[in-house]
């Protein structure tokens, strides 16, 4: 006999997100050994900036060494580590948040809880904020890993807030009241809203205007408020980042113990392979709590110890943040009119490591069955791995996340060859129906003409 989470599907992994992956890996592109295999733009890694941090590496080789002053660290790393984290990480991250958030907001050593990486810490937090059963309010289209992060184990549910793109996709009041309805029509008990900012998957910021919204919503339904701020580094386009923890210090709730913020360096640093994430809250409860849950899934001593110098090199931090946005913005810039050059549009971003494209005009009839054919014919034909809206819960079809920023120039260039050449073929079938369809009109018109004709000279 197994367990009720071995034998359900509540894991979330059969969207068509991670199936996307499964193509992927079956058949995934290489420059020289596979130049027909499929092209991962469904992965939101952050490769551009890895020699920035490969020149400081070699620049600092004691560090890898576990040295200090010629001295060995081994020994002192090796042994078990406090919960709490070592101090001299803690200070340096908390620093470098700030730094990201202009200074804006300094950030409290003791209100933070280190975890591996932002599922961890998004996880814990369900946990420490929820019952089986309550509900959380999640701006949607969402990055659809939620579904496995907030849900699998907690056995809390998720309401998509839907937003619109009539509006960029703004949260509304109205979108927060008709979801908070939906809920308690359900039977579900709102513990709180999370949102990610910047979003993913639009790029986007969320405005101050937005972030009050949700303040003032939450701070009146007495519910909490999560913002996964893991892209924050990442804004490299006006309007520039705006911290939650910004606006409840502006709206005298900087204290509030119902407001949490995550954060990870998976993607401001792109490491998400050495697992380093947190929590940060005002709650001393939650606090406590998430530090006891964190030795489930504590962030390796060498780990701390190698980033707690990276980190506190202000000449590094300060050059890595204002290049690599760069480099971000000019690959974003490179996406962008690839796809127009194709007669493609996207959602104007100015953050993350995607784009949100719109390929509605792509879809032979407007309804999700469409959009999984073309979701489904891009993948598998095209060999392009892109995620549809459908898996972010987008209730309009055709929208697509693509990722820019995990791949070389060179196959960004494939990539975008790819794409003029299925919406070339695309355009010219359609071409092709069309005048068949005329055809087709003109022979009927013809044909009834007679008919008609016939008729009459019988009348007669």
């Amino acid at each position: 006999m197994l367990s009720s989470k071995v034998i359900n599907d509540s894991h979330g992994q059969d969207s068509s997100y991670f199936l996307g992956w499964q193509e992927y890996e079956k058949n995934p592109f290489h420059e020289t050994f596979n130049p027909s295999g499929i092209v991962q733009m469904g992965l939101a890694e952050n490769q551009l900036s890895f020699d920035l941090i490969e020149s400081w590496l070699e620049e600092h080789p004691e560090v890898l060494g576990l040295k200090k002053n010629e001295e060995s660290l081994f020994r002192n790393l090796a042994l078990f580590q406090d919960y709490h984290g070592l101090p001299a990480f803690k200070d340096a991250l908390a620093k470098f948040m700030g730094k990201i958030r202009g200074n804006k907001v300094k950030f409290d050593t003791n209100k933070m809880v280190l975890t591996a990486g932002s599922t961890s810490a998004n996880e814990t937090l369900m946990f420490c904020l929820a019952n089986p059963g309550d509900a959380f309010l999640i701006p949607a289209p969402y990055y659809p890993g939620f579904d496995r992060d907030l849900k699998w184990r907690t056995g809390v549910e998720i309401i998509p807030i839907q937003c619109k793109s009539s509006n960029g996709f703004k949260i509304t009041k109205d979108a927060l009241e008709n979801a908070y309805e939906r809920a308690h029509k359900l039977n579900l008990n709102v513990k709180g809203v999370l949102i990610t900012n910047p979003s993913n998957p639009l790029g986007t910021s969320t405005t101050r205007e937005e972030l009050d919204l949700l303040l003032t919503f939450t701070s009146t339904k007495k519910i909490h408020m999560v913002s996964d701020e893991i892209y924050s580094g990442t804004v490299f386009d006006c309007p520039e980042f705006t911290s939650l923890l910004e606006v409840a210090k502006d709206k005298n709730m900087d204290l509030d113990e119902k407001i949490h913020v995550v954060y990870s360096l998976s993607k401001d640093l792109g490491l998400p392979g050495f697992r380093v994430g947190l929590i940060y809250s005002n709650n001393e409860k939650v606090v406590s709590a998430a530090t006891k849950m964190s030795s489930f899934g504590l962030i390796s001593s060498q780990t701390q110890h190698l980033l707690a110098n990276l980190l506190s090199d202000e000449i590094f931090t300060t050059n890595y943040l204002e290049e690599n946005r760069k480099r971000l913005k000019e690959r974003r810039d490179r996406l962008v009119s690839g796809l127009k050059e194709a007669g493609i549009g996207c959602l104007k971003s100015n953050a993350g490591l995607f784009c949100w494209v719109d390929l509605r005009h792509l879809l032979k009839y407007n309804n999700f069955e469409a959009e999984h054919s073309l979701w489904t014919k891009i993948v598998c034909e095209v060999g392009l791995n892109i995620s549809p809206g459908s898996s972010c819960h987008c209730d309009e079809p055709g929208w697509f996340r693509v990722c820019f920023a995990n791949m070389s120039d060179q196959t960004m260039e494939v990539a975008m060859d790819r794409v003029k050449g299925f919406v070339e073929d695309t355009n010219r079938c359609k071409q092709k129906r069309t005048m068949w369809d005329t055809r087709r009109r003109s022979l009927i018109n013809k044909w009834v003409s007679k008919l008609s004709a016939v008729n009459c000279e019988s009348e007669r």
